[in-house]
């Protein structure tokens, strides 16, 4: 294998941008039983799959595009159409006899972490209910979830990862819900409610705008500040803030300073730059998106 190669892993695809040794180093090649760190890939592989070099992308997409429909297909087989969100499943178990079950889709930022949720859920229920994940898998949350979650009548779980922007217009159209969390806790207790018909007051995110960060400064007794442009809606001083690397949330907190030019100001409109800095947070890069969200408690019902 070697930078330039076209490569196939699983559903995933890419272009080798770089290989990393043990060593931390980049390498021209990687022949066989040599472990080496991979550039390139469009999305993330899961854990065991076989990657293979293949001759173009023409190619690389045609393999790969099968083995998205065939992994959908087998998902969908096995649940009919359904509804779309934990009220309206709620409102099914208690229509009919015999044990029910809830459809989830999860999606993680690491294959560690989506172990660990599916293998909590598993143990949820009784001989009346219990959760089912009839797909999960590492990364971004894609049009193809959203897909399969209106054929199966689930909910998206996105666990430390965010929806694709094409994602979330694709579920607001159909109706899906999709929900995010960062701890695991509070996502098998959130199910468990909607299992036994006690779901407490929900947290429910009105979302402000995005900022993309273009350029990174050091600022004498202030530290990292992080020069922006906003590309979707407002940002507003003190609302609820992500930082997202690559479809993965890395940060989560406040704003302590949003300014234009020298002035610390309320709020940015799209299409306008500003300077922002995070609460006790540094590790910001030019490229990450900050998604910017207003939070209130809202009473569920089933």
């Amino acid at each position: 294998m070697h930078p330039g190669d076209i490569i196939v892993a699983g559903a995933e695809w890419g272009r080798v941008r770089a290989l990393i040794n043990d060593k931390g180093e980049s390498t021209d090649g990687a022949g066989p039983s040599v472990p080496v760190e991979v550039l390139g890939f469009n999305g993330t592989p899961e854990a065991g799959d076989r990657v293979a070099v293949v001759v173009n992308e023409a190619r690389a997409r045609e393999i790969t595009d099968y083995r998205s429909n065939l992994k959908r297909e087998k998902a969908a087989a096995r649940l009919g159409a359904g509804r779309s969100s934990l009220a309206d499943m709620m409102s099914q178990l208690k229509a009919g006899a015999g044990k029910k079950e809830f459809p989830l889709i999860i999606k993680g930022d690491v294959q560690g972490s989506v172990e660990a949720i599916v293998g909590a859920l598993a143990k949820l229920g009784n001989d009346e209910v219990a959760a089912r994940v009839i797909l999960s898998g590492v990364g971004g949350i894609t049009e193809s979830d959203v897909g399969l979650a209106q054929t199966a009548g689930s909910v998206i779980i996105g666990f430390n990862t965010r929806a694709h922007k094409e994602a979330r217009a694709a579920a607001e159209q159909a109706g899906i819900e999709i929900r995010y969390y960062n701890i695991i806790y509070d996502l098998v207790d959130d199910i468990k409610a909607a299992m036994s018909g006690l779901l407490a007051p929900e947290l429910r995110e009105t979302m402000l705008g995005n900022a993309e960060i273009l350029e990174v400064f050091n600022i004498t007794k202030v530290g990292k500040v992080a020069g922006c442009r906003v590309t979707d809606g407002r940002v507003e001083r003190g609302a609820n803030v992500r930082l997202i690397r690559d479809s993965v949330v890395v940060h989560e907190g406040k704003l302590s300073t949003l300014k234009r030019f020298k002035d610390e100001v309320k709020e940015v409109q799209v299409g306008q730059e500003c300077g922002m800095a995070f609460e006790s947070y540094q590790d910001m890069r030019a490229g990450d998106v900050i998604e910017c969200y207003r939070v209130e408690e809202i009473k569920r019902s089933l």
